[in-house]
């Protein structure tokens, strides 16, 4: 059967070098096959010895047709159920111009700022449309999703309060359930005390340090907090607010009621639903706390030629950086989407979200009055989006039936009411509808002439204290854009400034930017994926259900584990999460004391903020000299504290890019001393189909998605990162106050949505089933090789830091470029100098500060990787230039990397080098330049004068002019 299988495979397409060039590759590295290579690289003891068991292989047509038959099985009902989702129109020009384009979804963080500064100006949009909405000086770039965020805004609290003896939290019953869910995982391990409770009978006692509220309420009641704020605040309790920024559009901004911090979701900015995930969360605050805000925050600097440039700001509070005195762990955001919510705001404008917003209000105005003359209650006084009807049981059973068989979804309450939340797809036909159901339960007709009349007299309606007075999304870049040719116009001139794998290799170490292909994103747009509730009854998510239970199956195979949650989203997340199950675990033995995590001094940053946001303390081991765990170090702590140790998170093959042969006896030692092992797995691309997380003797590990199973990383985000975990730590897996996914022991949610970022688990669904067993087996032996492959090639012109046995290296590895300090030249110079050869640089200074950390992937070809190593030797040659007297130190073409256009071209030539030296160092750039928009980014300044929001209308004139 096999010679009848598809020609056309897959596992070709995704895969880089040919059989020849295979062939080619390994010669140079000096090995006669690939089996060969993984023997010298992957120490034995930890080798799979039999094939995994995964479905074989499908050809990318058949694997289209038979998502085409599991997208039928879920139902798209008309859904009112709201809580935080809402059913959004994403305008066509976004859809296909952003979040179907490789040029925006295959782009990487934006460190590199010279080459990012499309994105980042749409970041800024995003952030300047939430300081507007939201009425507060400051916003991030996005987090999450919305429970996320408002932990974050505890924690941040929680960090900041003055008096150390205040523990307690109060969150009012009538927030989000769901975001409740994640605020006690959070709130839990650092010993905070939830109090929820009614807000208007609050009492604001000594030991409060912060509040939380919901604007409008869970149920859609719009309150004055103003006078409770007041009150907080003399008793120095610091205020968060979650809000809905459609209905800001209409409503006083929390801003202009004492809010300290302003969270929620920008879902309903043209995002779809996709069955909870990924949508972009926001977190506005005052400039005092700018500091301590989690996440990315987008700021305008200036370049060395003296014009503005954008880049991220305040980088100081990375995890990297501050390690275990981190107040978040937040790495990954959520870019893409708010990219496509700042769109939506900039398509629209100011008076297009105030049209779509007064007209939810109109129609959810009209569905009151009309319930009304139908005899049913309304508890809502004031509201936006969202009624609340409280009716008898049998009522509400009977409301329920005609409902569901006329394919509507409400949201039900265990205390007989019924909410339901209005969005801009509906029409005043969608309101005739459920009028009907609400008749029709009621044994009444529903009234054509009094609906009529109705409609025509509704208009909005909000008490002068609730009501917005103060104008928002006033820079011109929200009132220019409004027809579809200037739309797309704006968005591909931002496209055309950044770099993504739609232009060229992007070798970052550590974050595997490979393929994201286009059949493995191919559904997540599809309606039937896209516009379901996460909330919605589980019958009606039934191909959900068949993706969500073979990728987790897959991936417990995959990792040798017993099962896993794919709530986590991000692999921060992931971290939390899989440290949060360890914890409870020890708790359920009678061991809850056990608090020690160790931590090789070579980890992710994420690692250490995570143990800390898990209640943990955090002891450092050393590492040797070749970058191994210090067995000696390992042993002597893990036995000092053994009483009290947790776990020991390590990465593996290491950060520092080798498979430490000895992994096997470092679990050993930490099971022998009562702890658990918890594997990062960044590094999983190394991993998969040659060992495992269980072979090595790890209880959980987290798995980065958008690294090794090829979910795209959107500019910074969305990310995933769900856990595997052993047998024993099953029963702790995440649960879920809305949804009863199986787990109803489990740790608190950790994520907003029952399976997280559920819309792109697609991404590696397909990528598994079409690469199959022998493919993803194929694929991390590639990964192995290229990598080899870069080291024969550059190991002749940079110090290769670390290598394993045999001389050989993982899937990654670090090139040392500290020796070139002598000459004035910093590994930041050569990151620059590679922009003008067209490639994003490596990445910078991680984990060791002063070298280039370097991952091809299995996705680069050979082509590819020589004109990548032809770069880097040819920079090698210009540093040499200034070693050998030949070139300035100070006046050389990698201290002006990188070079834009204008700097080449335009006024008078100063430097000692030519301007063709400048921008095409060698001749394959003359067919295909990318050029950098802006010069060096000066971060200092940028630091020292933060702005976070669209340039004043002043500038975007005199840039207009230009």
């Amino acid at each position: 059967m096999k010679n009848l299988a598809h020609p056309d495979q897959f596992r070709d397409r995704h895969i880089g070098p040919r059989e020849d060039e295979i062939n080619n590759m390994l010669q140079e590295v000096g090995v006669d096959s690939l089996n060969t290579l993984i023997s010298e690289t992957v120490p034995d003891n930890i080798l799979l010895k039999k094939e995994l068991n995964l479905d074989e292989a499908v050809s990318e047509q058949d694997y289209i047709k038979n998502l085409k038959e599991i997208a039928a099985k879920n139902k798209i009902y008309k859904t009112y159920i709201g809580m935080g989702y809402y059913p959004t129109i994403t305008p066509s020009v976004i859809l296909r111009n952003i979040l179907e384009n490789p040029g925006w979804y295959t782009q990487y963080t934006p460190y590199q700022a010279e080459i990012a500064q499309g994105r980042l100006e749409a970041l800024l949009n995003f952030q300047t449309a939430v300081i507007d909405l939201t009425g507060m000086p400051i916003a991030n770039a996005s987090l999450l999703d919305e429970g996320t965020a408002a932990a974050e805004a505890m924690s941040l609290f929680y960090s900041l309060r003055k008096n150390k003896d205040t523990n307690v939290f109060f969150v009012s019953k009538e927030c989000f359930p769901q975001t409740i869910d994640v605020l006690k995982a959070r709130a839990i391990p650092l010993n905070i005390e939830l109090r929820i409770g009614d807000h208007s009978k609050m009492e604001f006692t000594d030991d409060i340090f912060g509040m939380f509220v919901q604007y409008p309420s869970g149920n859609g009641e719009i309150y004055d907090y103003k006078e409770i704020f007041n009150s907080a605040k003399e008793k120095n309790i610091l205020k968060v607010v979650a809000t809905d920024l459609m209905s800001l559009a209409l409503l006083t901004p929390p801003g202009k009621f004492g809010a300290d911090v302003v969270v929620g979701s920008s879902q309903r900015f043209g995002v779809p639903m996709g069955y909870g995930g990924p949508h972009a969360a926001f977190f506005a605050t005052k400039e005092e706390f700018k500091r301590h805000i989690p996440g990315r925050i987008i700021g305008v600097s200036i370049d060395s030629n003296g014009n503005n440039a954008f880049r991220m700001a305040l980088q100081t509070r990375e995890q990297h950086i501050r390690r275990e005195k981190a107040t978040s762990n937040i790495c990954t955001a959520q870019v893409l989407l708010a990219v496509m919510a700042g769109m939506y705001a900039v398509y629209h404008g100011p008076q297009g979200i105030r049209k779509i917003a007064e007209r939810i209000n109109k129609l959810t105005n009209l569905l009151n009055e009309s319930l009304k003359s139908l005899g049913y209650k309304q508890t809502n006084k004031n509201f936006f989006d969202t009624l609340n009807i409280l009716s008898e049981k049998e009522i509400i059973n009977k409301i329920r039936d005609v409902a569901l068989n006329n394919k509507i979804n409400f949201r039900y309450s265990d205390d007989n009411s019924i909410g339901m939340s209005i969005s801009e797809t509906n029409d005043i036909n969608d309101i005739n509808e459920i009028i009907s159901v609400f008749a029709k339960a009621a044994g009444k007709e529903n009234d054509s002439t009094l609906f009529k009349s109705l409609s025509e007299g509704i208009k909005i309606n909000f008490p002068a204290h609730l009501t917005r007075t103060t104008d928002y999304l006033q820079h011109p870049v929200f009132n220019l854009h409004h027809s579809e040719t200037e739309m797309l116009r704006y968005l591909k001139r931002l496209e055309n400034k950044d770099l993504s794998l739609v232009h060229s290799m992007i070798p970052l170490g550590s974050c595997t930017m490979k393929l994201n292909a286009t059949s493995e994103m191919i559904g997540v747009t599809w309606p039937e994926f896209a516009n379901l509730h996460p909330f919605a009854p589980k019958d009606q998510a039934e191909g959900y259900k068949e993706i969500f239970s073979q990728l987790e199956n897959d991936l417990s195979e995959l990792t040798g584990l017993s099962a896993t949650s794919v709530q986590p989203n991000s692999g921060a997340q992931g971290e939390f999460t899989g440290l949060l199950v360890i914890r409870q675990y020890h708790i359920s033995k009678g061991e809850g004391h056990r608090n020690i995590v160790l931590i090789p001094s070579s980890a992710h940053g994420t690692n250490p903020a995570s143990a800390v946001m898990a209640g943990m303390k955090v002891i450092v081991v050393a590492c040797d000299a070749n970058g191994n765990i210090d067995l000696n170090d390992l042993r002597k702590k893990a036995e000092e504290n053994k009483e009290n140790l947790s776990a020991l998170m390590v990465t593996y093959p290491s950060t520092h890019g080798v498979f430490e042969t000895e992994i096997q006896k470092i679990c050993k030692i930490i099971h022998d001393n009562g702890g658990q092992v918890y594997m990062d797995g960044a590094n999983m691309n190394a991993q998969v189909g040659l060992t495992s997380p269980a072979i090595i003797g790890a209880d959980v590990c987290h798995l980065n998605l958008h690294k090794t199973f090829c979910i795209p990383h959107g500019g910074g985000g969305p990310g995933v990162g769900p856990i595997s975990v052993a047998k024993h730590l099953v029963p702790f897996l995440p649960s879920h106050s809305v949804v009863d996914i199986n787990n109803k022991n489990g740790i608190h949610a950790v994520s907003s949505a029952p399976w997280g970022s559920a819309g792109i688990l697609l991404i590696s669904h397909a990528y598994i089933k079409m690469m199959g067993s022998s493919g993803l087996k194929s694929a991390t032996e590639i990964a192995i090789l290229n990598a080899n492959y870069i080291k024969s090639k550059l190991e002749k012109h940079y110090k290769v830091l670390y290598k394993g046995r045999k001389g050989r290296v993982a899937h990654e590895l670090i090139f040392d470029t500290r020796p070139f300090k002598i000459f004035d030249i910093e590994v930041e110079d050569i990151a620059k100098r590679l922009m003008d050869y067209g490639y994003h640089a490596p990445t910078v200074s991680f984990p060791v500060a002063g070298t280039l950390m370097i991952e091809p992937t299995e996705s680069e070809s050979k082509n590819e990787l020589d004109r990548f190593c032809d770069a880097l030797i040819s920079i090698r040659e210009e540093i040499r230039e200034i070693e050998e007297g030949k070139a300035d130190r100070k006046d050389n073409v990698l201290k002006n990397a990188p070079h834009t256009i204008v700097s080449i071209i335009a006024g008078e030539w100063n430097h000692s080098y030519s301007r063709e030296k400048a921008a095409f160092p060698v001749e394959w750039t003359k067919l295909n330049k990318f050029w950098p928009s802006v010069g060096r980014v000066n971060n200092a300044y940028g630091d020292r004068n933060l702005v976070c929001s669209c340039n004043p209308i002043s500038d975007y004139a005199e840039e207009s002019v230009l």
